[in-house]
């Protein structure tokens, strides 16, 4: 027999989004259910993409030092071997540790879990075939938040068989380092997974179909990344297009166009497909529901509100960049919002952050798009070869750049290649989320010597004053 339960709220989807819209609400005093098919909560990004990427990547980083550097540190060690079953052992301690926090801090603020598929019934209504159970439950509530993320995109003539051609999802599990690993697609996850691989000893070759590497990225920024990941070994064909495969004994074959109409062969054990993430809307009933989509995307006011009254819709369904973070953004506004209080994100100070060595991470729009939207801007920057820190810990390479408005100083984007770029951007997050100018940077004092000193004096170049800086 069917069970019915009210609640205030329903969020289906226990991702970045949706663990942390219901425990917002919570917080609010409202009556949560979250609904989330997984066996555990954290969505793609706890169990498998955000965390055990950089738990591998941490991993590989350590191996790649230990044999580049050791000796020029006076360290005396044997040749470093990689044991890929303890690597992934440490990784999945990692995401079990995280993912079991996150059931604790729902289970603190009182929100009823329910492990099952959703599917939106109408407004107010959610049908739930829950995991292992014979009989759907019916919940109901004055309002329904969809945060149920996003999935791999397979292309259709490369699609997904688990083994030779993988997603994300597989490759971080190889039980095995690949000797010959292609990735298409070179835009964060191709890029830092192909370092993952690269690193441990696989011959990685990108495969981009655009003509630079990070597309939509600063230029400056992702020709800097490509020449020291070049480096270390990673080959890239820009400007190629992937157009078939051929299975063969060991591994695969595949066939691309290079940018002068010319057939090119690339043999492979694994190919990582990485071209994107699509909107996971699938299943949810959202067109039986009413629930406008474009371009498989929740369509979506300022307020999160669906055309469907009592419908919420956040994170990877619906517009913005695919990334966790503005998806918890926008659960706290979101629970903010049902409980009438004036939830906002400011998409303008969104970062972005690629977890390569060396780190990018940016904010805000390139020049490119500052020109195209006719915006007058100051440009300052300053280069990690000149920073004390970043010498002694032996990484030069990248810089940091700051754009700011030429009438005003406000700050409105900014560009870093360097050493722990995704927690220097933080800093000018602030600035920007203030409405803060470059002067009020380069105005604070930064412990020295620090990479965050890099940023400072970038801020100074904005006015032409870098003290360090040529």
């Amino acid at each position: 027999m069917a069970d019915t339960t009210s609640y205030d709220l329903i969020v289906i989807g226990g991702g970045p989004g949706g663990y942390v819209a219901a425990i917002r609400a919570a917080q609010l005093g409202m009556r949560v259910a979250l609904v989330e098919k997984r066996s555990t909560l954290g969505g793609t990004c706890l169990n498998v993409g955000c965390i055990p990427s950089k738990a591998l990547l941490d991993s590989s980083e350590l191996y790649s030092r230990v044999k580049r550097e050791a000796a020029e540190h006076g360290i005396t060690v044997g040749k470093p071997t990689m044991d890929v079953a303890e690597m992934m052992k440490r990784k999945d301690a990692v995401v079990k540790k995280l993912v079991a926090g996150v059931g604790g801090l729902v289970k603190a603020k009182k929100v009823t879990v329910i492990h099952g598929t959703a599917t939106v019934a109408g407004p107010g209504s959610v049908s739930v075939a829950e995991s292992g159970a014979g009989d759907k439950r019916t919940l109901t509530a004055d309002a329904i938040v969809i945060a149920t993320g996003s999935a791999p995109v397979e292309l259709p003539f490369l699609a997904f068989n688990g083994k030779t051609i993988v997603s994300s999802t597989e490759a971080i599990a190889f039980t095995e380092v690949p000797r010959r690993l292609v990735v298409v697609g070179a835009g964060a996850i191709g890029l830092e997974l192909g370092s993952v691989w690269a690193r441990l000893g696989s011959e990685v070759s990108v495969v981009e179909i655009m003509p630079e590497i990070l597309p939509g990225w600063d230029a400056q920024l992702a020709r800097t990344l490509r020449r020291e990941l070049t480096n270390e070994g990673i080959a890239f064909h820009l400007g190629t297009k992937v157009t078939g495969y051929k299975d063969k004994k060991s591994g695969v074959t595949l066939t691309a166009e290079d940018p002068d109409g010319k057939i090119a062969t690339f043999d492979a054990d694994r190919v990582l497909v990485a071209v994107g993430r699509k909107p996971y809307t699938d299943g949810l009933g959202l067109e039986t529901a009413g629930v406008v989509l474009e371009k498989n995307r929740i369509v979506v006011d300022q307020q999160f509100k669906t055309n469907v009254p009592g419908v919420y819709a956040i994170g990877d369904v619906v517009r913005g960049p695919m990334l966790a973070h503005k998806a918890e953004d926008e659960g706290i506004a979101v629970a903010e919002i049902i409980a009438g209080k004036p939830g906002h994100v400011n998409y303008d100070a969104i970062p972005n952050v690629v977890y390569t060595w060396p780190e990018v991470a940016a904010v805000g729009p390139t020049e490119d798009e500052l020109k195209e939207r006719g915006i007058a801007y100051t440009s300052g920057s300053f280069s990690f070869a000149a920073n004390g820190r970043a010498l002694a810990m032996a990484a030069p390479a990248g810089f940091a750049k700051i754009l700011a408005d030429k009438n005003t100083d406000r700050v409105l984007a900014a560009h870093i290649i360097g050493p722990w770029a995704s927690d220097l951007i933080g800093e000018i997050v602030t600035t920007i989320e203030y409405g803060g100018s470059a002067e009020d940077i380069a105005r604070t004092c930064h412990a020295h010597p620090t990479l965050s000193e890099t940023v400072k004096e970038a801020a100074l170049a904005v006015d032409g004053r870098a003290i360090h800086g040529k």
